[in-house]
């Protein structure tokens, strides 16, 4: 059988976001081995039940509790036994000094992504043209689709995750993301809450989080009804992956900033109202799959660079703090949205999962429609002499080299 080797070193939203790829790849007759950081190992195996899996410690959290010391013997079994499997094609999906390590114990010609080449780190052709048009992040690909796109003949964008429905089963609040700009505080997100709550039929709520998000479990129930609040389960920094994805499972709703939890509610088909502000931005790294809602921060100034310091005072925060913003949650009426809020649903198209406006305004959406045109003609999804020419685009996104062959 053949194999492939997928390297994905990096967090909890990147692995679930790597599904298209690995579905692409068995369905091309692959035997797929996954190498990931050891703390994912659970959720790995919850996602990707017929991968094989070798876990390293790329990251401190892979060390649980121990001493570093262990890094080397349990990285050197694992770099070991990799290299004595004949593996016909190796995707690296990130550009660390790991993910370099690894690719140089494999022939470079079998390496897609990125790899050393004489001690030189280089880009496959296909991220060194999406890494340029990742510059208009407003008209940017989903990541998940980025991914994919580095081996042939991918799957439909709909065969990757369940079109989103409600479970019954009630709602759940993720209470914070890794960064913090990216999320609302409590006393913001809560009436966005009680809106959601009051149009539901299941009135249940679920607070999900890591151990980082109890004390924030604890703040936002302050703020609730206390009769909410009394039957408000909360679960933060009580789940381990397998009890997170049961407690995520058949939810009717997800409300969350960009996270982890929010990918895995889309492969689960469970409906996410994604709140993004700061650097989130739904074409890029929005819930993948048809069904999901994203209340998207449209500043001026958004998105921004998640490493840079923020010279607005977080003025894309502003507008969910409206009174009109959890109104517009329980209504869904337009007219009651905040200016500086676009509201944006998911759908599947030629490419992958889009985001069509709904509410608000999107300035470059006309331009997004015919970026993903020229990347499907890129890519041979499409025909350029149906769709094309872009000589706009041609002349803007590709480098000399690009038409370099092989």
């Amino acid at each position: 059988m053949k194999r492939a080797l997928v390297i994905q070193l990096t967090r909890f939203g990147d692995l679930v976001q790597t599904k298209r790829l690995v579905l692409t790849l068995q369905r091309r007759g692959f035997s797929v081995h996954l190498c990931i950081d050891r703390s994912l190992e659970g959720l790995a195996r919850i996602l990707y039940p017929d991968c094989e899996l070798h876990p390293l410690i790329a990251h401190g959290s892979g060390i649980e509790g121990q001493g570093t010391d262990t890094v080397l013997p349990v990285n050197f079994k694992i770099f070991r036994q990799l290299a004595e499997i004949n593996f016909s094609e190796i995707y690296n999906l990130n550009f660390s000094t790991m993910n370099y390590a690894l690719s140089a114990m494999f022939d470079s010609k079998k390496v897609k992504g990125h790899k050393l080449i004489n001690g030189q780190p280089l880009k496959d052709p296909w991220f060194e043209l999406a890494f340029r048009l990742a510059a208009e992040r407003r008209n940017n690909i989903n990541l998940v689709d980025y991914w994919a796109a580095l081996s042939p003949d991918m799957i439909p964008a709909a065969d990757v995750n369940p079109a989103a429905e409600p479970g019954g089963k009630g709602i759940g609040i993720v209470l914070a993301g890794r960064e913090s700009r990216r999320s609302l505080p409590y006393e913001v997100l809560a009436p966005l809450v009680m809106s959601a709550r009051s149009t539901n039929k299941n009135k249940n709520l679920f607070l999900l989080g890591s151990p980082a998000e109890r004390e924030a479990g604890r703040k936002l129930l302050s703020v609730l009804p206390s009769q909410v609040a009394k039957s408000t389960v909360n679960l933060a920094g009580k789940t381990d992956w397998a009890g997170l994805a049961d407690a995520v499972t058949g939810l009717d709703l997800l409300i969350t900033p960009d996270t982890g939890t929010m990918h895995l509610a889309a492969h689960l088909g469970v409906p996410v109202l994604g709140l993004f502000l700061s650097s989130a931005w739904c074409t890029e790294t929005g819930p993948y799959g048809a069904g999901h809602t994203i209340l998207q921060a449209n500043t001026d100034c958004s998105p921004c660079m998640e490493a840079a310091p923020c010279y607005n005072a977080l003025k894309c925060l502003l507008p969910f703090k409206e009174p009109s913003a959890s109104r517009y949650v329980a209504t869904r009426n337009p007219e009651h949205l905040p200016d500086k809020i676009a509201v944006f649903e998911s759908n599947c198209d030629f490419l992958g999962t889009q985001y069509i406006l709904k509410a608000g305004t999107d300035p470059t959406g006309e331009r997004r429609q015919r970026l993903r045109k020229f990347i499907g003609c890129h890519l041979g999804l499409l025909d350029i002499g149906e769709y094309g020419p872009f000589p706009d685009l041609a002349e803007k996104f590709y480098k000399d080299n690009d038409w370099i062959t092989p």
